[in-house]
């Protein structure tokens, strides 16, 4: 049986350095990175320049066709109102049981949704989430990237941890071979490259 895709997020000023981990290691883990825009018909750019077309509008993602959501960051999740469709999008996603992994501007934009209030959670720091005025702070964990039921948080500085936990999530890596596959990425740690390779030869 096929796998659903994963569907990540696009829009103007998204942060391209947050997600390339996750979508390239989920992607090679056997899973179609589909990207989501406002609409499928408009072009997005992001912080880096790269333009990209959305394979398909938010409104035809339904939770059930798909394996994770992932946010990305941007300027816009704190400039303007814009972005708030797909903070609704992750809450009906997190409402069907179908994971979503938010990083940076994102999680402020959870936070706004109210999705953060009761749930464990991290981002760039405490009080940039607490400038949204939700509820959540008490939640707060001081964590490269943290998980919890199926929701992934991470900060705009740990794209790797974000997707040692996308990977974790839906079972590209696991064990010795997702710590591996960690240091290596984060640590530069060559002994690593080895149980790496030689588990990835083995399946």
């Amino acid at each position: 049986m096929s796998r659903k895709p994963v569907h990540l997020a696009v829009y103007d000023t998204f942060a391209d350095w947050e997600t390339g981990f996750a979508t390239a290691y989920l992607a090679r883990g056997g899973y179609e990175v589909r990207t989501v825009g406002a609409s499928a018909a408009e072009p997005v750019t992001s912080i880096g320049g790269l333009r990209v077309v959305p394979d398909l509008a938010l409104d035809a993602v339904r939770p059930e066709d798909s394996s994770l959501l992932i946010l990305p960051g941007a300027d816009l999740w704190d400039t303007s109102d814009d972005l708030a469709p797909f903070a609704r999008k992750a809450r009906a996603f997190l409402a069907a049981g179908t994971p979503v992994a938010a990083i940076c501007g994102a999680t402020a934009g959870l936070a706004r949704e109210g999705l953060l209030d009761d749930r464990d959670h991290t981002s760039a720091v405490s009080f940039y989430l607490a400038a949204t005025g939700y509820g959540g702070g008490e939640r707060y964990v001081e964590a490269d990237a943290v998980t919890d039921g199926g929701l992934i948080t991470a900060g705009p500085t740990e794209p790797v941890a974000f997707a040692r936990e996308a990977l974790r999530l839906l079972g590209v890596y696991e064990g010795e071979v997702l710590d591996a596959w960690y240091r290596l990425f984060h640590d530069s740690d060559a002994e690593a490259y080895a149980v790496l390779e030689k588990a990835t030869a083995a399946r």
